[in-house]
Formats: C-alpha cells, sequence, structure tokens
C-alpha cells in the first residue's frame, strides 16, 4: 500500500497525468497519484468483465471504501484503496463528488445513449470534472472553487474524450448524442470557452491538478479544425510538443 504502486499506475494507465504530477512537488505527487490511480480502478471496472453484474459490484466496492473511510475504518490492504484512504481522510475530501466520479462509470456497464451535447458534457464532467475536484482540493483548493473548477477542467475533459472515442466506438458504444462532425466542432468550441473563461482564475496550489490538461487547447483546435481526425483517431500532437509544452507551463507556474 505505497504511493509509489499508485504512481506506477498512474504511469502505465494516464500517461498525461503521470507527467504533469511529476512536474508537481514530491509533497503534492503524495497527495495526486493515490487519486490518478483510484479514478484508474475505478474507470477499468466495466470494462474487465462482459457480466454488467460484476462490474457494479465492482464499482460498488469502492463506494463501500469511501464509507468505511467516513466511519472511521482502518483502509483496507489494497495497492490503490489504502494510499486513496489516506488522502480522503487527510484532506477531508467530500464523499459527494467521490461518488459523482463514481457513479460516471455507470454509463460505461448500461451503455445509455446520449440525446444532446449537454449530457456528452454533463457526463464528461462527472467522470473529468469530479477527478479535477478531487485533486484541487486534496491540494488545497476550497469547495467554494468547485464550479470554477470544473468549468476549467471540461477542457481537458472534452479532448480526453475525443482522444479515447475510437475505443469507445470499438466497444459498441455511442459517444456521441448526434454521431456528426458538427458536434465534435460544438464541444470543442465549449471546452475552449470554459478554457478562457478560467484562464485568469487563481487556483493557487490547486494549479498542479489543473496541469494534467495542458494538452487541452492544442487538441480542442486541431477537431475544430479537422474534426474528422476524432473518430478516424488521428487527433494528438508531436511527442516534443507534448512535453515541451508542459515544461514551459510548468516553469511558468502555469497550467
Amino acid at each position: 500500500m505505497t504511493v509509489n504502486a499508485c504512481a506506477e499506475l498512474v504511469r502505465q494507465g494516464d500517461p498525461d497525468r503521470f507527467l504533469a504530477a511529476m512536474a508537481a512537488t514530491p509533497e503534492q505527487r503524495q497527495r495526486l497519484f493515490p487519486i490518478y490511480a483510484f479514478n484508474l480502478e475505478v474507470a477499468k471496472a466495466p470494462w474487465i468483465t462482459k457480466e454488467p453484474m460484476i462490474a457494479q459490484m465492482r464499482l460498488q466496492w469502492w463506494q463501500d471504501i469511501v464509507q468505511e473511510v467516513i466511519d472511521g475504518k482502518d483502509p483496507r490492504a489494497h495497492e490503490v484503496a489504502g494510499p486513496f484512504a489516506q488522502v480522503v481522510k487527510e484532506a477531508a475530501l467530500p464523499p459527494s463528488v467521490i461518488s459523482t466520479l463514481i457513479n460516471a462509470r455507470y454509463w460505461d456497464i448500461n451503455n445509455d445513449l446520449f440525446t444532446n451535447e449537454e449530457d456528452v458534457i454533463a457526463h464528461i464532467d462527472r467522470g473529468a470534472g469530479s477527478l479535477t475536484v478531487l485533486a484541487a482540493l486534496s491540494l488545497g483548493a476550497s469547495q467554494d472553487m468547485e464550479s470554477d473548477l470544473r468549468e476549467a477542467a471540461i477542457a481537458s475533459g472534452i479532448a480526453n474524450w475525443f482522444l479515447a472515442v475510437p475505443a469507445i466506438t470499438a466497444a459498441g458504444r455511442k459517444p456521441f448524442a448526434h454521431e456528426t462532425l458538427a458536434e465534435v466542432k460544438n464541444l470543442a468550441d465549449y471546452g475552449l470557452r470554459m478554457l478562457d473563461k478560467q484562464r485568469r482564475t487563481d487556483f493557487g496550489s490547486a494549479v498542479p491538478a489543473l496541469r494534467a490538461g495542458w494538452r487541452a487547447k492544442d487538441l480542442l483546435k486541431q477537431a475544430i479544425r479537422d474534426p474528422q481526425a476524432v473518430p478516424v483517431g488521428r487527433l494528438g500532437t508531436s511527442e516534443f510538443r507534448r512535453k515541451s509544452t508542459l515544461m514551459i507551463k510548468s516553469a511558468a507556474g502555469r497550467w
């Protein structure tokens, strides 16, 4: 039950967040890696079995972990559950936000359909937005900033959703409401507008939590120029730009 084990899971399963966390201070990494590893564990639950009931049981297991922390019980001997429970306790992370993140994964189990673009945005916010809120709160952000944090995070949430579209589609899910290139452009535009709206907000010590979305602006602009890149899986930037942009933002204390 070590943070190093969580870091290794994040390195393998979420390389962007791993790099962003590595750009934070050692103390901040102690909070970020367990939260990001928890997110990976929850996100993969619906995909490692074809049995909906088993997937639901896995998500309920994580809900139980949170409840045990609230009840003051000792964390379970699990490489992620232990460190995550410790962060939840030390940072007093709100159970409601954790539950929202977990419940977002039921979409993957139930194969629900989106009826409009607002549904897509709301689903992304429940997942990516909640994750960013938890990470930011663990670094000292005030709960009063939750709305601003969610708006700041939606751009990276949409960008990551775009990157996952080919895999989501291959799994038989429908990642959009209308399945049109116009919808791709509309979602990208929304993300960029929220990014611009929150760019000047002072997030203080929570900046490293937002830095996980450092590629969002590049990816969303690319999606607007070439929306077909999203469904065919050619959205992305060069490895040099990916890493150099993070280095520049980290050095400047920006996200």
